[in-house]
């Protein structure tokens, strides 16, 4: 194997999800889905003064529920709130980090109020994660994360490109699937009010 072809095969996993299972069923994501709490204190991000979560993280008119340390169990998270997470914690401060991104954490980021708002945070932020790994060449791949990374820091930017692919299928698979819950859960109410 050539190290171009290592470097196309942990670009294109991603990619290939992004495309084939993931991208296309975010699109038409309403605010009712986007803030809807399946559950009771689920997680959410919220205007702000709103939480009652320990920690309501965020700059600007809204916030990010969440709790350090975080409880056991842990609280359910809607999905404005995994998509808060995959949007700052798994990719933006990775692209800033990495990638030449301006400085952002939980605190600092500025929450959508919407759910279309979201989703142009999301492409942006996955944008350049991918322009970012893509410039990455083997010396790059193989070079240490550095301290950014806390404890994995002595790892290979190949590890952590794998770590962000396995972060981003499973946060974003979880996301669809409160999706087709919210579609059939609404769908069943909407029957019974008939």
């Amino acid at each position: 194997m050539t190290d171009r072809n290592r470097h196309l095969l942990l670009r294109d996993q991603i990619d290939w999800h992004w495309t084939h299972q993931v991208r296309d069923r975010l699109n038409g994501l309403t605010d009712d889905e986007y803030f809807w709490e399946p559950v009771p204190d689920c997680w959410n991000v919220r205007p702000r003064g709103t939480g009652t979560a320990p920690v309501q993280g965020g700059q600007g008119a809204m916030t990010i529920d969440f709790a350090m340390p975080q409880p056991e169990p842990p609280p359910f998270t809607a999905i404005a709130w995994r998509l808060g997470h995959v949007i700052v914690g798994v990719l933006a401060v990775r692209n800033a980090a990495h990638f030449g991104r301006a400085p952002t954490d939980y605190q600092s980021f500025a929450y959508a109020p919407t759910a279309a708002a979201a989703l142009a945070q999301l492409d942006a932020e996955y944008a350049a994660w991918r322009s970012g790994v893509e410039s990455l060449d083997e010396t790059g791949l193989a070079r240490p994360c550095g301290p950014a990374e806390g404890p994995y820091a002595d790892l290979p930017m190949a590890a952590l490109v794998l770590h962000i692919n396995r972060e981003l299928i499973h946060h974003l698979a979880e996301v669809c699937l409160l999706r087709d819950l919210y579609l059939h859960t609404h769908r069943q109410t909407r029957r019974e009010a008939s």
